[in-house]
């Protein structure tokens, strides 16, 4: 049994991210003080084991390895959600042992990726530097991508299987529309379609699994 911290702001605009108020900074979503958040934690040793943080995007705050360094000396894993355009924090965080997962987001392949991130120009090698760094860094690790009718198809995600050639683990995640989408109107893949994709990722990655149907 885990708990999740939110951390608002992000560097990305994808348009079927669904924590439209948590990147954007709007809506009322109320901010919890940091000493409520450890009290928390503190109060839970014992029932809980472990802490996911997620975003928006948690490398973007310098505060984090501090952070979870504490949530650490309270006796918890720490999983940690990243989209990887931060790979010098993050080779901090896994020089200092602090993350026991890391979960990152691959978009799209290296030719749509800006798209699926919904920015203008994107610089792919921070992904990359983050990508290599999570595969040799020995902690258990996951690569996922949110799966949309309109910006994926076989071949793209043919592409993103030959991108990540070697990695261990890798979810297609099934997209949800929901009242917090950035830009709503999307659709998803029906579980038997996605099913059709696992192909694709045989001989690629060690395991590949369908998530969200």
């Amino acid at each position: 049994m885990a708990a999740t911290v939110f951390v608002g702001g992000c560097n990305f605009r994808c348009p079927f991210c669904h924590n439209k108020d948590l990147v954007l900074g709007t809506g009322p979503i109320p901010e919890i003080p940091l000493q409520e958040v450890l009290s928390f934690l503190k109060r839970r040793r014992g029932i809980l084991s472990g802490v996911c943080i997620t975003g928006g995007e948690p490398t973007l705050h310098p505060q984090l390895p501090a952070f979870i360094k504490t949530i650490k000396d309270f006796g918890y894993c720490v999983k940690l959600d990243t989209n990887g355009t931060n790979p010098g924090l993050l080779k901090e965080l896994l020089a200092d042992g602090l993350p026991d997962c890391i979960a990152m987001d691959i978009k799209s392949d290296r030719e749509h990726y800006a798209q699926a991130a919904g920015v203008k120009a994107l610089d792919l090698a921070p992904i990359q530097t983050s990508i290599d760094l999570i595969r040799s860094s020995g902690i258990s690790y996951e690569f996922r991508t949110t799966v949309v009718r309109e910006l994926h198809n076989a071949e793209i995600l043919s592409g993103i299987a030959e991108w990540l050639d070697g990695s261990h683990v890798y979810f297609l995640q099934n997209y949800r529309e929901n009242e917090n989408v950035i830009a709503p109107g999307f659709t998803s893949y029906t579980k038997q379609e996605l099913e059709t994709f696992l192909p694709l990722f045989e001989g690629h990655i060690g395991r590949t699994d369908i998530r969200g149907v």
